[in-house]
Protein backbone atom coordinates (compact mmCIF):
# COMPACT_ATOMS: atom_id res chain seq x y z
CA UNK A 1 0.00 0.00 0.00
CA UNK A 2 1.17 3.50 -1.00
CA UNK A 3 1.73 5.97 1.60
CA UNK A 4 -0.98 8.56 2.40
CA UNK A 5 1.31 11.36 1.73
CA UNK A 6 1.84 9.91 -2.03
CA UNK A 7 -1.48 9.72 -2.54
CA UNK A 8 -2.19 13.39 -1.89
CA UNK A 9 -2.35 14.58 -5.33
CA UNK A 10 -2.74 18.57 -6.09
CA UNK A 11 -5.10 19.24 -9.17
CA UNK A 12 -3.55 19.75 -12.29
CA UNK A 13 -3.60 23.79 -11.91
CA UNK A 14 -2.12 23.65 -8.54
CA UNK A 15 1.56 24.77 -7.74
CA UNK A 16 3.34 21.55 -7.34
CA UNK A 17 0.98 19.05 -9.30
CA UNK A 18 4.45 17.90 -10.62
CA UNK A 19 6.55 17.35 -7.81
CA UNK A 20 3.56 15.10 -6.58
CA UNK A 21 3.63 13.50 -9.59
CA UNK A 22 7.17 12.66 -9.50
CA UNK A 23 6.39 11.44 -5.60
CA UNK A 24 4.43 8.77 -7.06
CA UNK A 25 6.28 7.48 -9.69
CA UNK A 26 9.45 7.17 -6.78
CA UNK A 27 6.60 5.75 -4.28
CA UNK A 28 6.11 3.05 -7.04
CA UNK A 29 9.37 2.43 -8.16
CA UNK A 30 10.27 2.03 -4.17
CA UNK A 31 7.69 -0.26 -3.89
CA UNK A 32 8.49 -2.30 -6.86
CA UNK A 33 11.81 -2.65 -5.88
CA UNK A 34 10.76 -3.59 -2.14
CA UNK A 35 8.68 -6.52 -3.54
CA UNK A 36 11.31 -7.66 -6.08
CA UNK A 37 13.67 -8.13 -2.92
CA UNK A 38 10.83 -9.88 -0.90
CA UNK A 39 10.23 -12.30 -3.75
CA UNK A 40 14.10 -13.16 -3.85
CA UNK A 41 14.02 -13.02 0.60
CA UNK A 42 11.02 -15.58 0.03
CA UNK A 43 12.27 -17.67 -2.65
CA UNK A 44 16.01 -18.03 -0.92
CA UNK A 45 13.89 -19.02 1.87
CA UNK A 46 12.31 -21.94 -0.18
CA UNK A 47 15.74 -22.73 -1.13
CA UNK A 48 17.27 -22.61 2.16
CA UNK A 49 14.35 -25.33 3.23
CA UNK A 50 16.02 -27.42 0.72
CA UNK A 51 18.28 -28.66 3.46
CA UNK A 52 15.91 -30.44 4.78
CA UNK A 53 15.19 -32.32 1.70
CA UNK A 54 18.65 -33.39 1.20
CA UNK A 55 18.70 -34.09 5.20
CA UNK A 56 15.00 -36.45 4.50
CA UNK A 57 17.54 -37.83 1.70
CA UNK A 58 20.25 -38.81 3.01
CA UNK A 59 18.90 -40.00 6.40
CA UNK A 60 15.95 -42.42 4.30
CA UNK A 61 18.82 -43.92 2.28
CA UNK A 62 21.39 -44.52 5.19
CA UNK A 63 20.90 -46.98 7.41
CA UNK A 64 20.15 -46.58 11.37
CA UNK A 65 23.39 -46.45 12.67
CA UNK A 66 24.42 -43.63 10.35
CA UNK A 67 21.91 -40.93 10.75
CA UNK A 68 22.59 -38.82 13.13
CA UNK A 69 25.73 -37.73 11.18
CA UNK A 70 23.70 -36.56 8.54
CA UNK A 71 21.95 -34.09 10.95
CA UNK A 72 25.32 -33.28 12.38
CA UNK A 73 26.52 -32.53 8.66
CA UNK A 74 23.50 -30.42 7.81
CA UNK A 75 24.38 -27.81 10.45
CA UNK A 76 28.01 -28.00 9.67
CA UNK A 77 27.49 -27.27 6.16
CA UNK A 78 24.94 -24.79 6.10
CA UNK A 79 27.29 -22.72 8.88
CA UNK A 80 30.19 -23.06 6.61
CA UNK A 81 28.49 -22.52 3.65
CA UNK A 82 26.83 -19.08 4.87
CA UNK A 83 30.13 -17.57 6.46
CA UNK A 84 32.57 -17.85 3.67
CA UNK A 85 29.98 -17.29 1.42
CA UNK A 86 29.14 -13.85 2.84
CA UNK A 87 33.42 -13.59 3.24
CA UNK A 88 34.40 -14.54 -0.31
CA UNK A 89 32.54 -16.65 -2.09
CA UNK A 90 29.71 -14.11 -3.48
CA UNK A 91 32.58 -11.06 -4.37
CA UNK A 92 34.38 -14.24 -6.71
CA UNK A 93 30.58 -14.81 -8.13
CA UNK A 94 29.51 -11.55 -8.76
CA UNK A 95 31.93 -8.69 -8.28
CA UNK A 96 31.42 -7.28 -11.59
CA UNK A 97 33.37 -9.27 -15.08
CA UNK A 98 35.01 -6.58 -16.04
CA UNK A 99 32.40 -4.62 -18.08
CA UNK A 100 32.01 -0.62 -17.67
CA UNK A 101 34.99 -0.06 -15.56
CA UNK A 102 33.35 -2.73 -13.01
CA UNK A 103 36.21 -4.77 -11.15
CA UNK A 104 36.89 -8.49 -12.59
CA UNK A 105 37.13 -10.47 -15.27
CA UNK A 106 35.78 -13.51 -17.56
CA UNK A 107 37.42 -15.83 -14.53
CA UNK A 108 36.70 -14.51 -11.39
CA UNK A 109 34.53 -11.23 -9.75
CA UNK A 110 37.29 -8.57 -7.87
CA UNK A 111 35.00 -7.14 -5.46
CA UNK A 112 31.60 -7.54 -2.45
CA UNK A 113 34.23 -9.28 -0.04
CA UNK A 114 32.64 -9.21 3.60
CA UNK A 115 29.83 -7.98 2.00
CA UNK A 116 27.41 -5.37 3.69
CA UNK A 117 25.53 -2.10 2.59
CA UNK A 118 27.50 0.56 0.98
CA UNK A 119 30.82 -1.36 0.40
CA UNK A 120 32.36 -1.85 -2.86
CA UNK A 121 30.17 -3.89 -4.90
CA UNK A 122 30.56 -3.52 -8.95
CA UNK A 123 32.46 -0.20 -8.44
CA UNK A 124 29.26 1.23 -7.03
CA UNK A 125 28.29 0.72 -2.85
CA UNK A 126 26.21 -2.25 -2.11
CA UNK A 127 22.59 -1.55 -1.63
CA UNK A 128 19.88 -3.58 0.45
CA UNK A 129 18.11 -5.09 -3.21
CA UNK A 130 22.20 -6.46 -3.48
CA UNK A 131 22.02 -7.87 -0.07
CA UNK A 132 18.80 -9.71 -0.99
CA UNK A 133 20.44 -10.90 -4.23
CA UNK A 134 23.59 -12.19 -2.08
CA UNK A 135 21.45 -14.07 0.26
CA UNK A 136 19.32 -15.46 -2.48
CA UNK A 137 22.62 -16.32 -4.21
CA UNK A 138 24.38 -17.85 -1.19
CA UNK A 139 21.09 -20.83 -0.89
CA UNK A 140 22.10 -21.72 -4.22
CA UNK A 141 25.64 -22.25 -2.93
CA UNK A 142 24.27 -24.41 -0.02
CA UNK A 143 22.62 -26.34 -2.36
CA UNK A 144 25.28 -27.13 -4.36
CA UNK A 145 27.57 -28.09 -1.37
CA UNK A 146 24.73 -30.13 -0.02
CA UNK A 147 24.57 -32.21 -3.76
CA UNK A 148 28.94 -33.44 -2.33
CA UNK A 149 27.76 -35.40 0.00
CA UNK A 150 25.42 -37.95 -1.21
CA UNK A 151 27.76 -40.19 -2.37
CA UNK A 152 30.06 -39.85 0.66
CA UNK A 153 27.03 -41.68 2.73
CA UNK A 154 28.23 -43.98 6.03
CA UNK A 155 31.87 -44.06 5.42
CA UNK A 156 33.45 -40.27 5.10
CA UNK A 157 34.99 -38.63 8.11
CA UNK A 158 33.05 -35.72 9.72
CA UNK A 159 36.58 -33.58 9.48
CA UNK A 160 36.23 -33.60 5.89
CA UNK A 161 33.03 -31.49 5.62
CA UNK A 162 33.63 -27.97 6.94
CA UNK A 163 37.74 -28.37 5.49
CA UNK A 164 35.94 -29.04 1.60
CA UNK A 165 33.36 -27.24 2.48
CA UNK A 166 35.45 -24.15 3.15
CA UNK A 167 37.30 -24.98 -0.32
CA UNK A 168 34.04 -25.22 -2.59
CA UNK A 169 31.92 -22.52 -1.25
CA UNK A 170 35.19 -19.86 -1.68
CA UNK A 171 36.25 -21.29 -4.47
CA UNK A 172 35.13 -23.88 -6.77
CA UNK A 173 31.47 -23.27 -6.60
CA UNK A 174 32.12 -18.96 -7.06
CA UNK A 175 34.69 -19.91 -10.15
CA UNK A 176 31.44 -21.74 -12.33
CA UNK A 177 28.87 -19.64 -10.66
CA UNK A 178 30.65 -16.59 -12.18
CA UNK A 179 31.06 -17.85 -15.48
CA UNK A 180 27.47 -19.03 -15.96
CA UNK A 181 25.45 -16.52 -13.85
CA UNK A 182 28.39 -13.75 -13.47
CA UNK A 183 29.38 -12.83 -16.53
CA UNK A 184 31.95 -14.76 -17.03
CA UNK A 185 33.44 -17.38 -19.76
CA UNK A 186 29.74 -18.96 -20.80
CA UNK A 187 28.47 -15.52 -21.96
CA UNK A 188 31.64 -15.66 -24.22
CA UNK A 189 30.75 -18.80 -25.65
CA UNK A 190 28.74 -18.12 -28.58
CA UNK A 191 25.87 -16.47 -28.49
CA UNK A 192 26.29 -17.00 -24.22
CA UNK A 193 25.37 -20.31 -22.66
CA UNK A 194 22.21 -20.70 -21.36
CA UNK A 195 21.19 -22.10 -17.88
CA UNK A 196 18.16 -20.01 -15.97
CA UNK A 197 18.45 -21.77 -12.37
CA UNK A 198 21.50 -23.74 -12.38
CA UNK A 199 21.34 -26.98 -14.06
CA UNK A 200 24.90 -26.90 -14.67
CA UNK A 201 26.16 -24.10 -12.49
CA UNK A 202 24.58 -25.97 -9.01
CA UNK A 203 23.58 -29.45 -9.81
CA UNK A 204 26.40 -30.61 -12.07
CA UNK A 205 28.58 -28.92 -10.22
CA UNK A 206 27.78 -30.13 -6.81
CA UNK A 207 27.53 -33.57 -8.68
CA UNK A 208 31.22 -34.04 -10.06
CA UNK A 209 32.44 -32.75 -7.12
CA UNK A 210 30.69 -36.17 -5.52
CA UNK A 211 31.95 -38.51 -7.66
CA UNK A 212 35.52 -37.03 -7.50
CA UNK A 213 34.64 -38.01 -3.67
CA UNK A 214 33.09 -41.87 -4.24
CA UNK A 215 36.00 -42.40 -6.45
CA UNK A 216 38.68 -41.60 -3.73
CA UNK A 217 36.47 -43.00 -0.96
CA UNK A 218 36.07 -46.19 -2.44
CA UNK A 219 32.17 -48.18 -1.82
CA UNK A 220 31.29 -48.87 1.41
CA UNK A 221 32.11 -52.00 3.25
CA UNK A 222 29.88 -55.23 1.65
CA UNK A 223 28.90 -52.99 -1.29
CA UNK A 224 30.07 -55.30 -4.02
CA UNK A 225 30.57 -59.33 -3.67
CA UNK A 226 33.99 -61.12 -4.10
CA UNK A 227 32.84 -60.98 -8.26
CA UNK A 228 32.34 -57.30 -8.45
CA UNK A 229 28.72 -57.40 -8.34
CA UNK A 230 27.18 -54.83 -6.71
CA UNK A 231 24.65 -55.22 -3.59
CA UNK A 232 22.05 -52.98 -2.24
CA UNK A 233 22.09 -52.00 0.73
CA UNK A 234 19.08 -50.62 2.12
CA UNK A 235 18.59 -47.72 3.56
CA UNK A 236 16.38 -47.33 6.60
CA UNK A 237 13.42 -45.20 6.04
CA UNK A 238 11.81 -44.62 2.27
CA UNK A 239 8.47 -42.17 4.81
CA UNK A 240 11.93 -40.00 5.30
CA UNK A 241 13.00 -40.27 2.09
CA UNK A 242 10.01 -39.35 0.47
CA UNK A 243 9.29 -36.35 2.68
CA UNK A 244 12.70 -35.36 1.50
CA UNK A 245 11.65 -35.58 -2.08
CA UNK A 246 8.75 -33.30 -1.29
CA UNK A 247 10.67 -30.75 0.48
CA UNK A 248 13.09 -30.13 -2.75
CA UNK A 249 10.37 -30.21 -4.70
CA UNK A 250 8.34 -27.38 -2.92
CA UNK A 251 11.38 -26.05 -2.64
CA UNK A 252 12.45 -26.09 -6.14
CA UNK A 253 9.67 -23.39 -6.85
CA UNK A 254 11.65 -20.85 -5.37
CA UNK A 255 15.10 -22.25 -6.78
CA UNK A 256 13.89 -21.55 -10.31
CA UNK A 257 10.98 -19.29 -9.87
CA UNK A 258 12.61 -16.70 -7.80
CA UNK A 259 15.59 -17.13 -10.46
CA UNK A 260 13.96 -14.67 -12.02
CA UNK A 261 14.99 -12.32 -9.58
CA UNK A 262 11.91 -9.46 -9.97
CA UNK A 263 8.09 -9.85 -10.33
CA UNK A 264 7.99 -8.30 -13.39
CA UNK A 265 5.04 -9.13 -15.53
CA UNK A 266 4.13 -12.69 -13.30
CA UNK A 267 6.47 -14.66 -15.50
CA UNK A 268 7.70 -16.77 -12.61
CA UNK A 269 4.34 -18.25 -12.58
CA UNK A 270 5.33 -19.72 -16.09
CA UNK A 271 8.36 -20.66 -14.54
CA UNK A 272 7.04 -22.45 -11.61
CA UNK A 273 4.41 -24.10 -13.80
CA UNK A 274 6.98 -25.32 -16.04
CA UNK A 275 9.17 -26.60 -13.03
CA UNK A 276 6.12 -29.01 -11.43
CA UNK A 277 5.80 -30.51 -14.19
CA UNK A 278 9.00 -31.45 -15.57
CA UNK A 279 8.79 -33.39 -11.58
CA UNK A 280 5.62 -34.97 -12.68
CA UNK A 281 6.92 -36.36 -15.96
CA UNK A 282 10.05 -37.21 -14.25
CA UNK A 283 8.68 -39.27 -11.70
CA UNK A 284 6.50 -40.96 -14.35
CA UNK A 285 8.92 -41.92 -16.78
CA UNK A 286 11.58 -43.63 -14.13
CA UNK A 287 8.10 -45.81 -12.74
CA UNK A 288 8.08 -46.57 -16.17
CA UNK A 289 11.96 -47.20 -16.89
CA UNK A 290 12.54 -48.96 -13.69
CA UNK A 291 9.06 -51.26 -13.60
CA UNK A 292 10.34 -52.22 -17.48
CA UNK A 293 13.87 -53.43 -16.45
CA UNK A 294 12.95 -54.98 -13.05
CA UNK A 295 9.00 -55.86 -12.99
CA UNK A 296 9.04 -53.79 -9.82
CA UNK A 297 8.05 -50.04 -8.42
CA UNK A 298 11.12 -49.65 -7.24
CA UNK A 299 10.31 -46.53 -4.62
CA UNK A 300 13.68 -45.00 -4.46
CA UNK A 301 13.98 -44.71 -8.11
CA UNK A 302 11.03 -42.98 -8.28
CA UNK A 303 11.56 -40.23 -6.22
CA UNK A 304 14.90 -39.70 -7.75
CA UNK A 305 13.21 -39.59 -10.73
CA UNK A 306 11.00 -37.00 -9.86
CA UNK A 307 14.69 -34.81 -8.53
CA UNK A 308 16.30 -35.41 -12.18
CA UNK A 309 13.16 -34.45 -13.76
CA UNK A 310 13.67 -30.69 -11.21
CA UNK A 311 16.98 -30.75 -12.51
CA UNK A 312 16.39 -31.39 -15.65
CA UNK A 313 14.20 -28.34 -16.06
CA UNK A 314 16.28 -25.95 -13.92
CA UNK A 315 18.23 -24.78 -16.78
CA UNK A 316 15.89 -23.91 -19.48
CA UNK A 317 13.05 -23.08 -16.91
CA UNK A 318 13.26 -19.34 -17.98
CA UNK A 319 13.81 -20.09 -21.80
CA UNK A 320 11.00 -22.78 -22.75
CA UNK A 321 7.11 -23.03 -22.95
CA UNK A 322 5.56 -24.94 -20.76
CA UNK A 323 4.54 -27.86 -23.04
CA UNK A 324 8.85 -28.53 -23.41
CA UNK A 325 8.72 -29.09 -19.67
CA UNK A 326 7.36 -32.71 -20.00
CA UNK A 327 9.66 -34.43 -22.53
CA UNK A 328 12.46 -32.55 -20.66
CA UNK A 329 11.93 -33.94 -17.52
CA UNK A 330 10.33 -37.22 -18.92
CA UNK A 331 13.85 -37.93 -20.63
CA UNK A 332 15.77 -36.76 -16.93
CA UNK A 333 13.55 -39.69 -15.16
CA UNK A 334 14.94 -42.32 -17.57
CA UNK A 335 18.47 -40.90 -17.33
CA UNK A 336 18.14 -41.03 -13.96
CA UNK A 337 17.26 -45.18 -13.54
CA UNK A 338 20.09 -46.07 -16.37
CA UNK A 339 22.53 -43.71 -14.74
CA UNK A 340 21.91 -45.07 -10.97
CA UNK A 341 22.03 -48.88 -12.59
CA UNK A 342 25.14 -47.88 -14.53
CA UNK A 343 27.14 -45.90 -12.17
CA UNK A 344 26.76 -49.21 -9.61
CA UNK A 345 28.28 -51.32 -12.06
CA UNK A 346 31.29 -49.14 -12.86
CA UNK A 347 32.00 -50.20 -8.72
CA UNK A 348 31.22 -46.15 -7.94
CA UNK A 349 28.74 -46.43 -4.78
CA UNK A 350 26.35 -43.21 -4.58
CA UNK A 351 24.10 -44.37 -2.15
CA UNK A 352 21.64 -41.68 -2.92
CA UNK A 353 22.45 -41.23 -6.72
CA UNK A 354 23.39 -37.89 -6.85
CA UNK A 355 25.91 -38.09 -9.33
CA UNK A 356 22.93 -39.32 -11.97
CA UNK A 357 20.20 -37.62 -10.93
CA UNK A 358 22.10 -34.13 -10.07
CA UNK A 359 24.50 -34.57 -12.39
CA UNK A 360 23.83 -36.67 -15.51
CA UNK A 361 20.39 -34.44 -15.38
CA UNK A 362 22.35 -31.74 -14.83
CA UNK A 363 24.29 -32.56 -18.25
CA UNK A 364 20.64 -32.98 -19.75
CA UNK A 365 19.06 -30.33 -18.73
CA UNK A 366 21.70 -27.98 -20.07
CA UNK A 367 22.14 -29.42 -23.26
CA UNK A 368 17.97 -29.50 -23.26
CA UNK A 369 18.46 -25.59 -23.66
CA UNK A 370 19.94 -25.69 -26.97
CA UNK A 371 16.83 -27.83 -28.15
CA UNK A 372 13.76 -26.23 -27.19
CA UNK A 373 14.71 -22.58 -26.18
CA UNK A 374 12.03 -20.51 -27.41
CA UNK A 375 12.56 -17.69 -29.76
CA UNK A 376 10.23 -15.75 -28.01
CA UNK A 377 11.92 -16.06 -24.56
CA UNK A 378 15.52 -15.82 -25.33
CA UNK A 379 17.38 -12.15 -25.21
CA UNK A 380 19.55 -12.93 -28.43
CA UNK A 381 18.28 -14.79 -31.33
CA UNK A 382 21.07 -16.31 -31.85
CA UNK A 383 20.38 -18.14 -28.46
CA UNK A 384 17.13 -19.70 -29.92
CA UNK A 385 17.15 -24.08 -29.82
CA UNK A 386 17.19 -26.42 -32.51
CA UNK A 387 13.37 -26.63 -32.62
CA UNK A 388 12.52 -23.29 -32.96
CA UNK A 389 14.72 -22.85 -35.65
CA UNK A 390 17.72 -22.04 -34.37
CA UNK A 391 20.28 -24.83 -35.92
CA UNK A 392 23.00 -26.67 -33.79
CA UNK A 393 24.87 -23.50 -32.88
CA UNK A 394 22.93 -23.27 -29.18
CA UNK A 395 23.72 -26.92 -28.71
CA UNK A 396 27.32 -26.81 -29.08
CA UNK A 397 27.77 -23.45 -27.27
CA UNK A 398 25.89 -26.13 -24.04
CA UNK A 399 28.29 -28.59 -24.88
CA UNK A 400 30.77 -26.81 -23.95
CA UNK A 401 30.10 -25.29 -21.42
CA UNK A 402 28.89 -28.79 -19.65
CA UNK A 403 32.26 -30.04 -20.52
CA UNK A 404 34.32 -26.89 -19.05
CA UNK A 405 32.34 -27.48 -16.01
CA UNK A 406 32.97 -31.06 -15.65
CA UNK A 407 36.93 -30.74 -16.34
CA UNK A 408 37.13 -27.85 -13.88
CA UNK A 409 35.35 -29.11 -11.39
CA UNK A 410 36.30 -32.67 -11.35
CA UNK A 411 40.11 -31.75 -11.25
CA UNK A 412 40.02 -29.44 -8.21
CA UNK A 413 37.85 -31.22 -6.06
CA UNK A 414 39.69 -34.61 -7.19
CA UNK A 415 42.80 -33.26 -5.77
CA UNK A 416 41.81 -31.61 -2.88
CA UNK A 417 40.39 -34.83 -2.22
CA UNK A 418 42.91 -36.86 -2.98
CA UNK A 419 45.55 -34.39 -0.84
CA UNK A 420 43.04 -34.65 2.37
CA UNK A 421 43.31 -38.12 1.77
CA UNK A 422 47.29 -38.47 2.12
CA UNK A 423 47.33 -36.05 4.65
CA UNK A 424 44.23 -36.45 7.29
CA UNK A 425 42.49 -39.55 5.55
CA UNK A 426 39.16 -39.36 4.44
CA UNK A 427 37.57 -42.65 5.18
CA UNK A 428 37.12 -43.92 8.77
CA UNK A 429 38.59 -46.82 9.99
CA UNK A 430 36.79 -50.19 8.92
CA UNK A 431 35.72 -50.63 12.65
CA UNK A 432 34.35 -47.55 12.92
CA UNK A 433 32.10 -47.87 9.53
CA UNK A 434 31.18 -51.23 10.95
CA UNK A 435 29.96 -49.96 13.99
CA UNK A 436 28.24 -46.73 12.14
CA UNK A 437 29.17 -42.95 12.00
CA UNK A 438 26.69 -41.91 14.65
CA UNK A 439 28.81 -43.39 17.64
CA UNK A 440 32.14 -43.91 16.14
CA UNK A 441 32.35 -39.92 14.77
CA UNK A 442 29.59 -38.26 17.59
CA UNK A 443 29.37 -40.59 20.21
CA UNK A 444 25.97 -41.30 20.68
CA UNK A 445 23.17 -43.11 17.90
CA UNK A 446 20.11 -41.30 16.05
CA UNK A 447 18.40 -43.97 17.16
CA UNK A 448 20.12 -45.19 20.44
CA UNK A 449 16.90 -47.36 21.52
CA UNK A 450 17.49 -49.09 18.44
CA UNK A 451 20.74 -50.16 19.46
CA UNK A 452 21.93 -49.70 23.48
CA UNK A 453 19.75 -51.86 25.57
CA UNK A 454 17.34 -50.39 27.85
CA UNK A 455 18.77 -51.29 30.82
CA UNK A 456 21.71 -49.12 29.79
CA UNK A 457 19.27 -46.57 28.32
CA UNK A 458 17.68 -46.11 31.90
CA UNK A 459 20.61 -44.67 33.54
CA UNK A 460 22.29 -42.75 29.86
CA UNK A 461 21.11 -39.29 31.49
CA UNK A 462 23.56 -39.85 34.08
CA UNK A 463 26.34 -41.73 32.31
CA UNK A 464 28.69 -41.13 29.34
CA UNK A 465 28.18 -42.36 25.75
CA UNK A 466 28.10 -46.13 25.33
CA UNK A 467 31.11 -47.16 23.39
CA UNK A 468 29.73 -49.73 20.71
CA UNK A 469 33.36 -49.70 19.02
CA UNK A 470 34.19 -52.37 22.01
CA UNK A 471 31.94 -54.41 20.97
CA UNK A 472 31.98 -57.65 19.00
CA UNK A 473 31.54 -56.93 15.43
CA UNK A 474 28.65 -60.10 15.22
CA UNK A 475 26.81 -58.23 18.08
CA UNK A 476 26.78 -54.77 16.11
CA UNK A 477 23.87 -54.38 13.00
CA UNK A 478 25.28 -54.40 9.46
Amino acid sequence: MLPASALAVAAPDEPGFGGNVQNIGNSLADLANEVNMFWLIFGGALVFLMQLGFLGLEVGFSRGKNVGSGVAKIFVNLSVASIVWWALGFGLAFGGNGDDGAPGGWLLGASGFLFQNGTDFKGVGATNSDIAFMFFQFTFAAVSLAIVWGSTLERIKFIVYPIFGVVFVGFIYPVIAHWGFGGGLFSDIGSGALDFAGSTVVHLTGATAALAAAIVLGPRIGKYDKDGKPRAIPGHSMPIFAIGVIVLWVGWFGFNGASTVATDGSFFAHVILSTNLAAGAGAIAAMITIFAITKKFDVGMIGNGAIAGLVSVTAPSGFIEVWAAVPIGFIGGVIVVFGVLGIDKLKIDDPVGATSAHGLAGIWGTLACGLFASNRLVLDPGQTGLFYGGGLGQLGTQAAAVGIAFVFVFVVSFAVFKLLDMTIGIRVSAEDERAGLDISEHGMYGYPEQFIPEAELIGAANAAPVDRLSTPSKEIPA
